[in-house]
């Protein structure tokens, strides 16, 4: 398969692994452009630099995300580029929570290239690919179900908010961050406070835990 005007970006912190997606990548798109990120910094600065991208294949636990958050703010800043989780973590639930926020597919890190290039090629081709074994049907918890639906009206800067309250930043270090004022982060966690449906930082930090399980981060914030 050909594709000279197709541009994929690998999002993962291991080198070894990324060789790995590329080949597979080479062998169904033989002419695709394909950039590297090995953390969620990188990622975010190539698409701010071009975001004409037909797919991002996006590691859970790579640096600078924890859990979902790095899907979460894909969507919500980019929501016209595909995203699908290749990720050692394959449980059901976590694939599930994948699809349910917004990923156009699920690889786990287990497979080989041979399935790599499968799923790679039938996600290109429009569909949704995750491994047959896995039951989508399982019943999702309500509380986890309202929970997400309350994460995804977060905007993008309010979920990179959130993933850095999470990391245990203060007000004052996610402002230099950002490079805007504290004044304008004071207001963000006011908003994200709202739309969680929490009174407080550390609150907001453990209904983020609690979505994406361990894989979410949680150093709970004790200061503002």
């Amino acid at each position: 398969m050909a594709a000279a005007n197709t541009h994929l970006v690998i999002a993962d912190d291991h080198p070894l692994f990324r060789n790995a997606l590329r080949q597979a990548v080479a062998s169904v798109l033989t002419e695709a452009v394909v950039d590297e990120a090995g953390s969620f910094e990188d990622l975010t600065a190539l698409l701010e630099k071009d975001s004409d991208v037909d797919l991002v294949l996006l590691d859970l636990t790579m640096p600078g995300i924890s859990g979902f958050s790095g899907l979460i703010y894909l969507r919500a800043q980019y929501p016209a580029i595909p995203v699908v989780i290749v990720s050692a973590s394959d449980d059901g639930a976590t694939i599930r929570r994948s699809l349910d926020f917004g990923a156009s597919g699920f690889i786990p890190k287990r497979f080989g290239v041979d399935v790599l290039r499968d799923a790679i090629m039938k996600v290109m081709d429009g569909e949704v690919w995750v491994p047959a074994d896995t039951d989508l049907a399982a019943g999702a918890d309500p509380e986890m179900t309202k929970l997400r639906d309350r994460l995804v009206t977060l905007t993008p800067q309010q979920v990179r908010v959130l993933m850095m309250l999470s990391q245990g930043l203060l007000n004052k270090q996610i402002a230099y961050e950002l490079g805007v004022s504290e004044a304008t982060i004071k207001a963000h966690v006011s908003a994200i406070l709202q739309k969680l449906g929490v009174e407080s930082r550390t609150q907001a930090v453990i209904a983020a835990a609690k979505i994406a399980g361990s894989a979410w981060r949680q150093d709970i914030p004790t200061g503002k």
